[in-house]
């Protein structure tokens, strides 16, 4: 029977829900010290005096390092997109740019100690004019950096052609913010740092272990053959931890410094003020056509925060704009971006990364549209999507797009959720002053899953025993690679899926890597580990056919048996363990196939949502009451897991729309530093989540495969959001910003 397709529980999860697993803070040497950061507690400020004299003499101290005494350098945001001038120092030097910004890195023999020596430390700070909103940075009154003589930090190439909708019967426009998130994994930040004979080991709760190990042998100046990168279990990442962060880099130096293992966990407020935030831009858009419902222009304008310090964030409506027409087949699209330094927490890449800021603003303005021209909102999707004869797909955008079935899967969640039933309860509430209201909100999505092309090393040995080691590049952090990979393996080889053992995050034994994020693991990681896995068949088919007395051509292997024979004669076999065992004992070397699969282009994964959601009249409260998504991936290859992806994503996007959101004062001070103030779901708060099985291969890999653990996310904060303004559309109400707090619903009620 084939692995692929088969609901496997995740063996990952005996030990995570038992014991606990193995993470950063239960690894290293155990007399490592203990570093604590001195953060800055304005957003933005001249620093005049760091005064450590009391701090460094305080119990258990063993060093105070400031940005002179550390002895590292600026370094510039790296991608190249971004303008290089904005760097920024490991420790800040000369002036603060948000708060919690490291200023002061104190390592002591206790956590405790270091804490204490922390308060000892005093910072004079001259305050300077703050900026937090993207317009009033656009406009350049404050600049964060005087010397660069503007706040942005990348813009996308001009764009001078006229505006597409222009000329059309009917035009609508919308202006809202995306708004700032945090990605709050459960377990924060933590790495431990030691040197031995001039060698850097650092273990780092990370998504990318050999971009980390890159970026720490850049910032120490040491070649990368001298770190290595240890990362255990990781207690969720979700695109924040893909790098290396400041932190990180002063850890290194300072156990080099010291000569001695430092480690490092931040706490949940320090999470909350320096690990990137996500999201976070404005949106001025319009979509123009006809009256009869044919989309023929978008017109989009993107301002995204990038935060102080411009990281991947920057960059992202880059992505944006390739996804900008998403399921529609709209002739003209005109889309212009920038990027803005804000006094706040730098923005980086959180699940999606440029494609729900996409999505978002696209189903948004679709609805307005249809309400514009009183056509069901469904039906206006349906009569733009593009339709499965038109694939491969060529966007005016530049989306490649490899194949999608919309209408399919928008008819499978209309007769699932009973649309027309739902709708008629929907005009009789209206009705009835006694029961709530009931709103209807679609999102239609398609994204792009590894999009900037990252191909992923694997390779599989077999052991002398029969058994099989796997080596993915792909770090979990999560999504079930231990369970996955290894059904693939075993579906190629007909090795028994207990006994191969599926390992990673190791830079020493995993020799190369691109690591986890832009859903690619399965479609690069897992097809490397497929082409691995038969790469090896066929060499251990030359080695049967030696002992068989045979050709090779006639040697078949039995996926059931788990080996090889001749081709009518099943009688006398040749196990995968008689192979190894024959090829160690001829070659003495490990029987191990390796691959670098490189895929030829992006694939992308699309879905259609539907919520169903209720309004309370008098509070503004929305509860929802169903979900119902269809999120096609190609060939699925674990049902379970892709069950638990979209349940986790849709989770993430419902959160979105209906209470998360980061926010400041005029000031720059976070207003929600922590859980006490950041709104975070319970399990309770949201329906059962009803997912729809659909799988449309890609011929852009062997497997067919997609991504999927970003697409609930993409799917569900649209859906939401429209399907409140939906239950409130009789009233006049064309808009709800998100998140849809009990406030902002109760306004637009009153205000009509």
């Amino acid at each position: 029977m084939s692995m692929i397709g088969t609901r496997v529980v995740r063996r990952e999860d005996p030990a995570l829900l038992s014991d606990g697993g193995t993470y950063v803070a239960d690894t290293g040497p155990e007399d490592a010290a203990h570093l604590i950061f001195v953060r800055s507690t304005m957003a933005h400020a001249a620093l005049l005096e760091v005064d450590t004299v009391e701090a460094e003499s305080a119990p258990g101290v063993l060093a105070v390092f400031t940005a002179d005494s550390l002895g590292m350098d600026a370094r510039a945001p790296g991608n190249p997109m971004i303008d290089q001038a904005f760097v920024r120092a490991p420790l800040a030097s000369g002036t603060v740019r948000f708060v919690g910004e490291p200023i002061v890195a104190i390592v002591a023999q206790s956590i405790e100690q270091g804490v204490d020596a922390a308060e000892l430390v005093v910072v004079d700070y001259e305050p300077l004019d703050v900026v937090v909103d993207v317009d009033d940075a656009a406009d350049g009154d404050v600049l964060l950096f005087p010397e660069i003589g503007t706040n942005r930090c990348f813009s996308l190439p001009p764009n001078d052609s006229p505006d597409p909708t222009e000329g059309c019967d009917v035009v609508v426009e919308l202006v809202f913010d995306n708004p700032r998130l945090t990605a709050a994994p459960i377990e924060p930040r933590a790495a431990v740092a030691e040197w031995r004979d001039g060698r850097l080991t650092q273990w780092s709760s990370t998504q990318f272990p050999h971009r980390t190990r890159d970026a720490l042998a850049s910032a120490v100046g040491v070649e990368t053959e001298s770190v290595r990168v240890i990362t255990p279990d990781v207690g969720g990442g979700f695109g924040a931890k893909n790098g290396s962060y400041v932190e990180d880099l002063v850890l290194a130096q300072a156990a080099k410094r010291l000569d001695r293992p430092i480690r490092w966990t931040e706490t949940r407020t320090e999470s909350m003020l320096s690990l990137a935030h996500a999201r976070s831009l404005r949106y001025r858009l319009a979509m123009g056509g006809t009256a009869d419902g044919d989309i023929q222009a978008l017109r989009i304008h993107m301002i995204q925060d990038a935060g102080a310090y411009p990281l991947i964030g920057a960059i992202l409506p880059f992505l944006s704009l390739i996804m900008a027409s998403g399921c529609y087949a709209i002739p003209a699209v005109k889309m212009t971006a920038e990027s803005m330094v804000t006094n706040t927490v730098p923005i980086g890449a959180y699940r999606g990364a440029g494609r729900p800021e996409a999505t978002l603003p696209l189903e948004r303005i679709i609805d307005v549209f249809a309400a514009e021209i009183g056509m069901d909102a469904g039906e206006l999707r349906r009569k733009n999507f593009h339709r499965p004869a038109d694939f491969p797909v060529k966007t005016p955008t530049g989306a490649d797009m490899d194949s999608g079935a919309y209408a399919e899967a928008m008819d499978r969640v209309a007769t699932a959720a009973g649309h027309d039933e739902l709708r008629a309860e929907q005009a009789r509430r209206i009705d009835d002053p006694s029961v709530p209201l009931l709103g209807l909100g679609w999102c239609a999505y398609v994204e792009i899953a590894n999009p900037m092309g990252a191909g992923e090393y694997g390779s599989m040995r077999v052991r002398p025993d029969g058994s099989a080691v796997v080596l993915t590049g792909s770090s979990a952090h999560g999504q079930g690679h231990d369970t996955a990979f290894a059904q693939i393996a075993s579906d190629q080889t007909g090795i028994a899926f207990d006994r191969i053992e599926v390992r990673h995050g190791d830079t020493d034994e995993v020799p190369r890597g691109g690591g986890t994020g832009g859903s690619r693991s399965l479609q690069t990681g897992g097809v490397a580990v497929w082409n691995a896995a038969g790469g090896l068949v066929d060499r251990a088919k030359a080695v049967a056919a030696d002992v068989l007395e045979a050709s090779v051509d006639d040697i078949v292997l039995d996926l059931e048996a788990g080996a090889f024979s001749v081709a009518g004669t099943p009688a006398v076999t040749v196990s995968w363990g008689d192979v190894a065992a024959r090829w160690e004992g001829d070659e003495q070397t490990p029987f191990i196939e390796e691959t670098d699969f490189q895929p030829p282009a992006a694939t992308f994964p699309f879905g259609v949502h539907l919520s169903v959601v209720e309004v309370d009249r008098d509070t503004g409260q929305v509860t929802p009451l169903r979900h119902i998504a269809c999120d096609d991936a190609g060939v699925i290859v674990n049902p379970t897991i892709v069950d638990g992806q979209v349940h986790g994503g849709v989770s993430a996007g419902m959160s979105q729309a209906l209470m998360e959101v980061f926010t400041y004062d005029e000031d720059g001070n976070p207003l929600t530093a922590n859980f006490m103030d950041y709104a975070m779901p319970a399990a309770s708060e949201f329906p059962s989540f009803e997912r729809l099985v659909m799988e449309t291969p890609t011929d852009r890999n062997p497997m067919g495969v997609k991504g999927i653990g970003e697409s609930g996310t993409i799917g569900a904060t649209p859906a939401v959001q429209n399907a409140v303004v939906d239950a409130l559309s009789h009233l006049g109400v064309t808009h709800v910003d998100i998140p849809v707090s009990p406030q902002r619903v109760w306004q637009a009620i009153n205000r009509g």
